[in-house]
């Protein structure tokens, strides 16, 4: 039993880092263009201002995940934050574009290491039963409210004070953190006394990841089978075989692949992946729809996000509602229903008409997205060894990852193929870009849809699955 006396003050820390987290994946859309205005970038080298952050959140999820667990979930949580602090400091100061996509990447690295330390720490920092349900409850909707506000914060920001801001915002915070954690969260680590860091499986793995997810990002504009893409690609995929070898070898292994055998592990890391591909490719379509369609500014652009924020918050309260009544399985599947539904509705986006048609669809999606995302990584944490509980949060976080560069790479390729574009819809005539939203969003149906049958295929089981044992209010 842990002795933390602290508890509201650490859960506060966890929630407010999981909130910048995900509020840093979206807050940057917005301020693309003002950024691209002031470094000169180009339409097709601007991708790496997200691609940088991308690259090394994807690719060093899983050493992240190892480190938390040997090292230490508060140390590893403090070196984190870190981290991202330094990696926002340096964006926000940046003036080349060499400097802003550097400061990017070490911002990625820095969220790496947090995301699976943020999880873990919440399991060891709150008891079983109630009061950890509740714990992440609140952590994970932080995730789902922090994409979507992450938009409209963005937008404010770059309008009244500068795209620097979008960046500078992380550093207080960080700062704040860094300081009180020692105070609020009890330290847990394994009892090894090996050590062992598997440091050939962890060079392979976060090597071949991100040479993978280069090649996911890099290839719908550089072409699928140009030289430049395909031998990063094939190498990240002969690392990622070397690595299931090193792995069968090893005493202890970096990820212990009995753990994939866990299925609501595996189950909640498919369902993040589908979520990602179609709930996180919908920022990049909506914000190309308000500044390149109806050509708003960065301002009008944050605010017209507004009612999906609002219904990402208003989401979360019914989940605990809901787990009790249907499980997380159908708590999962009832968010992925909300998105089919919403996707569906904005498909019918006009050329000439305002940001009003966003609203239902919006709405309905915020819910649907609040819902998924608190309730994969419920799932994910269910019959987890606490001693293992940085690795899952790991594996769950690099499905969330990987599927949404999968989910917009091949998003993006159906679009080139079907109206004979090149990949960069910012160049493209205003008709020619409704379409490839609208088709956008029917893919984006199509995906949500699959995630409503993976919900009840892997996770749906016994009814103990529900974690939520007595109703708690987010």
């Amino acid at each position: 039993m842990n002795q933390n006396k602290h508890k509201g003050l650490a859960l506060t820390l966890l929630a407010v880092s999981q909130l910048i987290l995900a509020l840093d994946y979206t807050i940057i859309f917005v301020a693309l263009p003002s950024i691209a205005a002031a470094l000169g970038f180009t339409a097709n080298n601007l991708q790496g201002v997200v691609s940088a952050y991308s690259l090394a959140y994807g690719g060093f999820l899983l050493i992240g995940g190892r480190l938390s667990d040997l090292l230490g979930r508060r140390r590893m949580f403090i070196i984190a934050m870190s981290l991202f602090g330094i990696g926002s400091l340096l964006g926000g100061l940046s003036n080349s574009q060499l400097m802003l996509i550097s400061a990017r990447g070490l911002q990625g690295l820095g969220g790496a290491l947090l995301s699976p330390a943020t999880l873990s720490l919440i399991i060891s920092n709150f008891e079983e039963g109630a009061e950890r349900n509740r714990a992440l409850g609140i952590w994970a909707a932080m995730g789902g409210v922090g994409m979507s506000l992450g938009l409209l914060l963005g937008g404010v920001l770059t309008s009244y004070i500068g795209w620097e801001s979008t960046l500078f915002v992380n550093v207080p915070i960080a700062i704040l953190v860094i300081i009180l954690s020692p105070i609020a969260l009890i330290e847990i680590k394994t009892s090894s006394n090996t050590r062992h860091y598997d440091i050939a499986g962890a060079l392979s793995i976060t090597l071949g990841m991100i040479l993978i997810v280069y090649y996911i990002i890099q290839a719908p504009v550089a072409g699928w089978l140009n030289s430049s893409t395909v031998i990063p690609g094939i190498i990240g995929i002969v690392l990622l075989l070397l690595f299931i070898v090193i792995e069968k070898h090893t005493q202890e292994p970096l990820i212990p692949f009995r753990l994939l055998r866990i299925r609501s592990l595996t189950g909640a890391a498919i369902t993040a992946a589908l979520f990602s591909a179609s709930f996180g490719t919908l920022y990049y379509f909506l914000t190309l729809y308000t500044q390149e369609v109806l050509h708003y500014s960065a301002l009008q652009s944050g605010l017209s996000f507004l009612p999906l924020t609002i219904s990402a918050f208003l989401g979360a309260k019914l989940i605990n509602k809901l787990a009790k009544t249907i499980g997380i399985a159908g708590t999962i599947a009832s968010g992925m229903a909300l998105g089919v539904i919403g996707f569906i509705l904005l498909t019918h986006l006009s050329m000439s008409g305002s940001a009003f048609e966003m609203i239902p669809g919006e709405i309905i999606i915020g819910i649907g997205q609040a819902l998924v995302f608190t309730s994969m990584y419920i799932a994910a944490s269910s019959g987890i060894d606490i001693k293992e509980q940085g690795m899952a949060s790991a594996i769950v976080s690099t499905g969330q990852q990987i599927g949404g560069a999968v989910g917009l790479a091949i998003i993006m390729a159906i679009i080139s193929a079907s109206l004979g574009t090149n990949g960069a819809l910012e160049t493209m005539k205003t008709l020619d870009i409704i379409q490839a939203i609208h088709m956008a969003f029917k893919i984006n149906a199509v995906i949500a849809l699959i995630g409503i049958i993976v919900s009840f295929k892997a996770l749906k089981k016994r009814k103990s699955i529900s974690l939520f044992t007595e109703s708690t209010a987010i």
